[in-house]
């Protein structure tokens, strides 16, 4: 059951790496924040159309820290570093959340450090670099910083919604975070962007796949993972993003992977599949 469990979380990560594809593709661009709220927002609506059921008590107040750190400040953190950061950068650095996820499982849960964990980890980071940075990338600290702090939001997030988890279907308890996050995020995008310009076929369509496919399924993959396996366990399939990501590029866009493209996917895999058996 755990390993079909892992297999089902996996799911989320990989179709996140089909993002940026969809997005240079289909969707307006410049509007990062506007698109974050568009794909969070509708979707948990809807999810919580489908489960009726609201949060109660103390749950409020967690529902939006856990929608503020899943999603509000993990994706305006992320948008932020992709604008002031090459790519292959903003990927590296995110890829620091499993490591992260080890070390805040410790503080608040008291979880003890398990070295294979923290050499899945490593490995990880260095088959996630291999993939994604190249040699002339350059370096800005403010983009530095965003991606550092959206990966500590991300994992933070991871630990206290396994730590937190209610009583609460893992839907119900994605439909919560969703819509959180989204509300959190519309003053912020508001604020900030311009309106959409007129949306296209393609637009429409890109955005209900990052809405239903991208947000709402695989949120809740994500979240019924966590209520299922420790958070150690679920954040080194974030691996499974950039690797996705890349592999579109070679399948959809036609580009060559070098060696150390190549040689960065086994590590990934590798990690993955070592942190499955662990």
């Amino acid at each position: 059951m755990a390993l079909l469990d892992l297999a089902a979380t996996a799911a989320a990560p990989a179709i996140w790496g089909s993002t940026y594809l969809v997005t240079t593709l289909w969707l307006p661009p410049d509007r990062p924040l506007t698109l974050a709220l568009l794909r969070a927002l509708p979707a948990g609506l809807l999810l919580l159309a489908v489960v009726r059921r609201l949060p109660t008590g103390v749950w409020w107040g967690r529902v939006a820290v856990l929608g503020a750190l899943n999603f509000s400040i993990f994706w305006a953190c992320l948008f932020v570093g992709a604008y002031r950061l090459p790519g292959g950068v903003a990927a590296t650095l995110g890829a620091v959340q499993p490591l992260l996820v080890i070390a805040l499982q410790r503080l608040i849960v008291g979880t003890a450090v398990r070295a294979r964990q923290v050499v899945v980890g490593v490995v990880g980071l260095i088959g996630v670099a291999l993939l994604v940075l190249t040699p002339a990338a350059a370096l800005d600290p403010i983009g530095i910083v965003a991606t550092l702090a959206g990966a500590a939001s991300m994992a933070l997030g991871t630990v206290l919604t396994r730590h937190w988890r209610p009583a609460e279907t893992p839907l119900t308890f994605t439909a919560w975070q969703l819509v959180a996050g989204g509300l959190l995020l519309a003053p912020v995008a508001l604020a900030l962007e311009p309106p959409l310009p007129p949306l296209g076929t393609a637009n429409v369509l890109g955005l209900l796949y990052l809405g239903l496919i991208g947000a709402a399924l695989t949120y809740w993959l994500w979240f019924r993972g966590l209520a299922r396996l420790e958070p150690t366990v679920v954040a080194p399939l974030g691996f499974l993003s950039p690797l996705v990501a890349v592999a579109l590029g070679v399948v959809v866009m036609g580009q060559t992977p070098t060696p150390a493209q190549a040689f960065g996917m086994v590590l990934v895999l590798g990690s993955v599949w070592a942190n499955m058996r662990s």
